[in-house]
């Protein structure tokens, strides 16, 4: 197997799938990221459906095989034969896989010089025998322009992927390699890549907050996947089961929803994700749903998405959102198809908390007095591959009235949350929150929600502030959390202020007597130049 730790997790200290990626990467050669990740990622697909259709297929001929087994049968035909009945794959939710597109025909015929041809008719004789793929696969792999011995050597690369491994144990090893892929794809793309990832990190704080144990599951502009993967994962590791979550999305672009629907495969969850070319508001997939959980990324400022001709829309409750900038309108979108008790987590434009631009200031006024703000998170800096610009999260919720043991009443309030100095680089352009970060911004939202886990809530200057809505108003409904937490305490080290003052006077003087001999050092250096 690829690059097992010696506790058996995967990968050491860098992690199999770094190792994975610096492999593939290496095998890109000139080729734009944007092309090399439909090729990567289609492979990745093809190799889980493949493995865990194989599992199923030993399974079916281990049992077949046994006495004991329901399935038993002494002729070996016949034991093929349940082996072959696709009835018993589609009723696990197992992907049919046909003979000539299994990996292990692939990876037989991986140095020909026709793989390109064979990749491309084993993903249309999948698409065939599964009809809720039709149109997902990438299928050219044979243009002439696509090096074949790259390509062979990446079906050796993939082969490694999870080999010897049961069932659940591949797909989960499969699913995190496609994850990682996926944002090393965002990174290498930059400003594009943005367009179908959001950062795992900004995805599992959001998941974290409003944990979606139960019920439907929304994003209206869904990407790649990632929050509704991050989703499952959060229900089965709290004890739920898979399927306690319905998923539902919209997705715009044709090829990111193709992403998507492979993302969720190779998870192994079942979602509704819609494509269409004109988006969500001007046609809403999915009108009459109402969600009990909505997370959503959409793209910042928007100013070409055709609100002129959405003016008199039922969707606009809190005023009519300019044409210009579409953040208001993907706000109310949001609340729109939440359910009478649905929360909502949105990661906008820093901007959205306080302009007063073209009636957004009215309409974030009119959503406060309607209550349906439950916290604003200013996020640091750079923790987006596609944009510099700085972003906040807002929560929201169609009921802030208590809905679980413990929970308190929180209308006519609103949390905020100054997490502006939490995170660290990852490299010289990005950053990422830890899982310390995570837990105390979460806990912080969960102690002041109330609940039956929560500890008690209390302000930190400098971090959080539970605000009313009296106060909100003396800030004319800006929403900016460093109005309202100010700033942070002080450590008193019990040292009198003339004491103190004294201290900082004399190093004063220092720094000044430091200036003073550098900027000697400076002009007489300036001096020493022979100018013509």
């Amino acid at each position: 197997m690829v690059g097992t730790d010696r506790n058996g997790n995967g990968g050491g200290d860098l992690g199999f799938e770094a190792q994975l990626w610096a492999s593939a990467d290496k095998l890109r050669s000139n080729m734009e990221p944007s092309d090399y990740k439909h090729v990567v990622l289609g492979l990745i697909f093809l190799k889980y459906i493949s493995d865990a259709f194989e599992a199923k297929r030993e399974h079916l001929l281990r049992d077949a095989a046994d006495p004991e087994s329901f399935y038993y049968v002494q002729e070996e035909a016949a034991r093929y034969a349940i082996a072959e009945d696709r009835d018993e794959y589609l009723a696990e939710n197992i992907f049919w896989v046909p003979g000539e597109a299994r990996w292990s025909h692939l990876q037989a015929h991986a140095k020909s010089t026709d793989i390109g041809k064979r990749i491309d008719d084993a993903m249309i004789a999948i698409e065939a025998a599964n009809p809720r793929l039709k149109g997902v696969l990438p299928k050219d792999y044979a243009r002439p322009a696509l090096n074949k011995v790259m390509l062979g050597e990446l079906i050796d690369l993939i082969s490694g992927i999870a080999m010897r491994e049961g069932a659940d144990r591949s797909r989960d090893i499969l699913g995190r390699v496609y994850e990682y892929f996926l944002a090393g794809f965002a990174g290498a793309e930059g400003k594009r890549g943005g367009e179908f990832y959001t950062p795992r990190s900004v995805v599992g704080l959001l998941v974290k907050m409003l944990e979606p144990y139960k019920g439907r599951v929304y994003d209206p502009c869904c990407g790649s996947g990632g929050m509704f993967v991050q989703s499952e994962k959060f229900v089965e590791e709290h004890g739920g089961r898979r399927g306690d979550i319905a998923i539902y999305g919209q997705e715009s672009n044709y090829t990111t929803w193709r992403l998507a629907k492979m993302n969720l495969a190779v998870r192994g969850i079942d979602a509704d994700i819609r494509w269409n070319n004109e988006g969500s508001f001007h046609r809403d997939a999915l009108p009459d749903l109402r969600a009990d959980f909505v997370l959503a990324n959409p793209p910042f400022n928007i100013s070409d998405w055709g609100g002129e001709r959405l003016r008199e829309d039922a969707r606009w409750q809190y005023g009519v959102p300019p044409a210009g900038n579409a953040n208001y309108a993907w706000l109310q979108h949001i609340v729109h198809h939440l359910s009478p008790t649905g929360s909502a987590g949105v990661v906008l434009a820093n901007g959205s908390m306080n302009t007063q631009q073209s009636g957004e200031g009215d309409i974030r006024r009119a959503m406060l007095e309607g209550d349906v703000v439950d916290c604003m998170v200013a996020l640091p800096p750079q923790l987006f591959y596609s944009t510099q610009i700085p972003a906040c999260l807002w929560f929201l919720a169609r009921d802030k009235r208590p809905h679980r043991k413990g929970a308190r009443d929180r209308r006519g309030e609103v949390l905020f949350i100054d997490a502006r100095k939490l995170g660290h680089l990852v490299d010289r352009t990005r950053r990422e929150f830890s899982d310390e970060d995570i837990d105390r911004i979460a806990g912080s939202y969960h102690a002041w929600r109330g609940g039956a886990d929560a500890s008690g809530y209390e302000d930190v200057p400098g971090f959080c502030k539970a605000a009313s809505l009296d106060e909100i108003r003396g800030h004319d409904h800006v929403l900016t959390p460093g109005r309202y937490v100010g700033a942070a305490a002080v450590e008193d080290d019990g040292t009198p202020f003339p004491e103190r003052f004294a201290e900082l006077t004399e190093k004063l003087d220092e720094q000044f007597a430091q200036g003073e001999a550098l900027s000697a050092l400076i002009q007489a250096k300036l001096r020493a130049i022979d100018v013509p």
